[in-house]
C-alpha cells in the first residue's frame, strides 16, 4: 500500500502594524498632561506614579510636559515608581520576574492626588494590584489612572480617567509598546531608539 505524503502545514506568519509612532505618542502624552492639570485644577498636591516597566518612563515624560505647562513644577519632585509584582493575583501563572524598586516622591502620597501611569490597560488586574500596593504605602486623597493605550477586554471594573488612544483589539492580538527608555536600540528597524505602539497578530 502506497502512503500518501501529508501536505505541509503552512507556516504561521507574524503580522505587525504600527498604530502609534513617536510623534503620535508625544501628542497623546501632551494631551494627557493637560487633562491631568485641568482635572486637578492645577499642579497642587499632584503625584505621578509609574507602574514598571513602561509606566515609569511614561510618568517621567508626563511630568516634564506638566512642568512645561506650569513652570512652578519640579518634574523630578512629583514622579515615583510603584511596583505591583507581589500584589498580583496571577503570580502562579506568570513567568517569574524580579520586582522593581518602589520609589515615592519625598513628599509621600498622603492626602495627595495620585495619578497611576501605565502603558496598556487590558484586563484591569495590574491596576487592581497597584491599588492594593498603594494602600500599603499611604492614603491618597484621590487616585486617578492614565494609560497610553486602552485595548478593552476588561475582567475587573477598572476605567482609566485619561487615555492616549482607545484601541479595539481581539484577545488573540498583542499590543506592544516600545519606548527608548526600556527597549534596546536593536529593536528599532534601523538601529535607532524606538518609540511606537504595535499590534501583533498571527495569521
Amino acid at each position: 500500500m502506497t502512503s500518501v505524503p501529508e501536505a505541509p502545514v503552512p507556516a504561521k506568519v507574524q503580522l505587525s502594524r504600527v498604530v502609534l509612532n513617536q510623534a503620535d505618542i508625544d501628542r497623546a502624552l501632551t494631551r494627557i498632561a493637560h487633562e491631568i492639570l485641568e482635572s486637578n485644577k492645577g499642579s497642587q498636591d499632584l503625584v505621578l506614579l509609574g507602574i514598571p516597566r513602561r509606566g515609569y518612563p511614561l510618568a517621567v515624560r508626563l511630568a516634564a510636559k506638566i512642568a512645561a505647562a506650569d513652570p512652578t513644577v519640579d518634574p523630578a519632585a512629583i514622579v515615583g515608581q510603584l511596583d505591583v509584582t507581589m500584589f498580583r493575583d496571577d503570580l502562579s501563572h506568570q513567568a517569574t520576574r524580579p520586582p522593581y524598586p518602589t520609589q515615592l516622591p519625598r513628599t509621600g502620597i498622603d492626602n495627595k492626588v495620585v495619578v497611576l501611569i501605565d502603558d496598556v490597560l487590558y484586563s484591569g488586574r495590574t491596576i487592581r494590584a497597584a491599588l492594593d500596593a498603594l494602600i500599603d504605602l499611604g492614603r491618597p486623597r484621590i487616585v486617578r489612572l492614565a494609560v497610553l493605550i486602552d485595548r478593552g477586554h476588561r475582567e475587573l471594573p477598572i476605567r482609566a480617567d485619561h487615555v492616549g488612544k482607545n484601541l479595539p483589539t481581539s484577545s488573540a492580538e498583542k499590543v506592544r509598546v516600545r519606548l527608548e527608555e526600556t527597549d534596546s536600540a536593536a529593536d528599532g528597524r534601523d538601529g535607532t531608539p524606538v518609540n511606537e505602539v504595535v499590534i501583533e497578530a498571527t495569521a
